[in-house]
């Protein structure tokens, strides 16, 4: 059985891991993405346009299934070696989290639909990968 994630990160990010067919969570750490398998669903929510940018975005902005293969470190240069998942991204379309948050299963009748984000990757339902790829107009296999 396949498992659904969403991850965090600015949309610039975001679209610069698609563009190298990488994923990168919680600043770089292994850990996170130690929990991810081969053949795992991924979306991407971006908050923000740009990392500590005042542009926000809150919308769905990659998606994917993992390849196979172990976390990676990478080598960025000036000492920041973070970690990193090959991802085969799909063309699909941003789309903005609001009209969803009422149909979404972590966020329906929840106040504080944001604060899980915080955690940078976390585990959704099949019906809500769905839902994203839906959105997203394009059709990602579980």
């Amino acid at each position: 059985m396949s498992a659904n994630w969403i991850a965090v990160a600015s949309a610039e990010h975001v679209r610069h891991g698609r563009e190298h067919g990488f994923m990168q969570v919680c600043h770089g750490k292994a850990g996170p993405l130690r929990r991810i398998n081969a053949g795992n669903r991924v979306a991407y929510y971006s908050p923000c346009v740009e990392l500590r940018g005042k542009n926000k975005l809150q919308a769905f902005t990659a998606i994917g299934v993992v390849k196979a293969g172990d976390p990676y470190v990478f080598d960025m240069g000036g000492g920041f070696r973070p970690f990193r998942r090959n991802v085969a991204w799909f063309e699909a379309c941003e789309a903005p989290i609001q009209p969803l948050l009422d149909r979404l299963e972590f966020s329906a009748g929840v106040r504080n639909w944001g604060y899980q984000l915080r955690i940078g990757l976390f585990a959704i339902s099949s019906p809500d990968m769905d839902l994203i790829s839906s959105a997203m107009q394009v059709h990602v296999a579980a």
